[in-house]
Formats: structure tokens, sequence, C-alpha cells
């Protein structure tokens, strides 16, 4: 059920045997721009942490902006004249969304990376102020909107990426059906996790082929596996105690996405994970999504019901979008406060 379709060794100096890919494999990023979500913690944290290390421009994006400043103080603690920003981003909030987007295309004239991170699992069915189911809203159509306010300015940087984390959860989504895409005809916790997660997939396949002929940005997956992080903190007791004492270290679980965004061998359209047993632990390596994901017909219709929920637009990935053209954002949806 699990793929794993290609050796990713990394060929060690001669005379030396290959070894797995690490955090000592990131490339400089003196002079990159990387904006992270979710990163005041756990996976998100560690990536931003090691991006910062090798000479990275990094914005940590988060809900909490008093504990993303903090983060950014560990980081440059730990890594003395970093270049650590923190940008305040509710992925559950279209008008959050909008104002972050704003204040970053302000800030930066280009963004080199994109780390679609943050995440929300197994919460008790809730809705947010857009009316979209919370996993749903903040983990795809969340993303959704941040990437395509700031596409633009992702593709006016040479080499650039967008890479979004899922889930190998992913694979326990049933078949997409769009009249119960937000549990609008029965709802599990579970069950709306792995469908966010397929989404992520579903997205970063279509981006990728979306920008493919006219740009040399590339989209890519990738998943942490099973980590230490806060993202089960709505899971039951059981399942916490067996995340704090049985998965991988967050620094391990992080080095799927790392890899994803900057090794210079990743392909658009590729996912990384965790090499070992049901890709819940190890070093990263190259692997194979559900088929499910891969169905351009599935692709192509979340990515025009996803333009619709959210009321983006995405740029043309033309020579006009290259030049800078803001992204057409249209009226904002209805907005509704209920929850059950």
């Amino acid at each position: 059920m699990f793929g794993n379709q290609e050796a990713t060794k990394v060929q060690g100096p001669p005379g030396r045997r290959t070894r797995y890919w690490t955090a000592a494999d990131i490339p400089e990023q003196t002079d990159r721009i990387a904006i992270i979500t979710g990163a005041n913690t756990g996976v998100g944290f560690e990536i931003g942490k090691a991006l910062a290390s090798h000479g990275g421009d990094v914005v940590l994006a988060v809900r909490n902006p008093d504990k993303g400043k903090a983060a950014a103080a560990r980081i440059i603690t730990d890594t003395p004249g970093a270049t650590v920003g923190v940008q305040q981003l509710d992925l559950s909030s279209l008008d959050s969304i909008r104002t972050a987007a704003a204040e970053l295309r302000a800030k930066f004239d280009h963004i080199d990376l994109l780390v679609n991170n943050a995440g929300v699992m197994g919460t008790p069915k809730s809705i947010t102020q857009d009316g979209f189911e919370l996993q749903f809203g903040t983990n795809h159509l969340g993303h959704f909107a941040l990437t395509g306010l700031l596409l633009d300015h992702v593709l006016a940087a040479p080499n650039s990426r967008i890479v979004t984390v899922s889930s190998a959860a992913h694979r326990l989504a049933p078949r997409i059906r769009f009249d119960n895409l937000q549990g609008e005809r029965g709802y599990s916790s579970l069950g709306a996790y792995a469908k966010s997660k397929l989404a992520n997939l579903l997205f970063t396949y279509e981006l990728q082929r979306r920008v493919t002929d006219t740009s040399t940005t590339i989209a890519v997956a990738a998943h942490p596996g099973g980590s230490t992080s806060e993202l089960a903190r709505h899971s039951s007791a059981a399942v916490r105690m067996f995340s704090a004492h049985l998965l991988q270290s967050a620094a391990m679980g992080a080095l799927p996405t790392l890899r994803a965004a900057t090794d210079t061998q990743v392909r658009g359209g590729q996912y990384f994970g965790p090499g070992g047993f049901l890709e819940a632990r190890g070093y990263p390596k190259l692997l194979q999504s559900s088929t499910q994901s891969h169905d351009v017909e599935i692709q192509r219709r979340m990515w025009t019901m996803s333009e619709e929920l959210t009321q983006i637009s995405y740029p043309s990935t033309n020579s006009d979008a290259l030049a800078g053209r803001s992204p057409a954002a249209l009226p904002p949806p209805q907005t509704s406060t209920q929850s059950s």
C-alpha cells in the first residue's frame, strides 16, 4: 500500500558509503526568502530553524504572534545572526489570509520558497467563520488561498518552490464525493483529516501542471510521518501518549519537507516522506501517493471548487504573471460563525 519507487540515498565522497539525506545536505540558502506556515512549534519550527541555519531569510507565518516571536528568538539564539521574521496568519480565516498576503507582498518583491505546513487534525466537527469545515478549510482551502495570493511573487523568483505538507493518512480518504466535501452528509474527524490531506496532493499536482511550461517554479509535496508535534492535540489521550513515546522527533519529521524544499535533484510533482516502516519513521525518500491523488479529473474539479469557495482566482502563469501582476481577488464569500 505504501510505495517506494526510487532509492533516495545520497552519494557520499569517493571511497565512502552512500548515506541518507539529512539536514547537512541542505544547500546554502543565503538571500532566499522562505515563508513557512505553522512554524512556531513542531515540524514547522524545525523547518524554519534548519533553513535559517543555512542562511535563509525565514518568515514564520503563525496564528499567535507572541508564540511566533518566541520561536524566532529561539532560532536566533541557536543561530546568531539568523534572519527570522514573524507574520500573523490564521489559515481558518480568509480575512486573515488576505491581510497576511498583502503584508508579505508589500515587504518582499519575490518569494523563493513557500512551505504550506500548518494544519489541524482530528477536531470535532466545527465551522470556520467563512463557513468551511475546520480541517478542510484550514489544511486545504487556507493554503490554496494563501498560495494564490502570493503566487505571482513566487513566480518572480527563479527556481522557486511551493511545498505543501500532506500526510500518509491521505490514503485513508474514501473516493472523493463533491456533494459531501465538507461533511454535509456525514462527518468523521479522521475522514475529514484524510480528505484534507488528499486535497493537499490534488492541489500540488494540479499546480505543478499549471506552472510547468511557463516558469522555473515547481510544486512539490511531502509528509512528516509520525512525528512529535502539537498536531495531535485534539486526539485521544491514548493517541497523544503514543505520539509522545513511540514516534520520531520533529527534527526527523521535518526532513522530507526540507528535502522537497532544497534538494537540487527534486523535480516538480514529486512527493517525499520517511523511508521506514509504513512511512512512519526514517530518512526522506521519494514516494508514490495514492491512485486517487493522481486522478486528473478530480484534481481539476477540486481546483475549480476551491477557487469558488475561497473566491481566489489564481493569476495566469504566463509572462504577465512572471512580470509581477497581482492575482485577481474576487469579492469575499458570505461568512458564517455557526459551529456544531
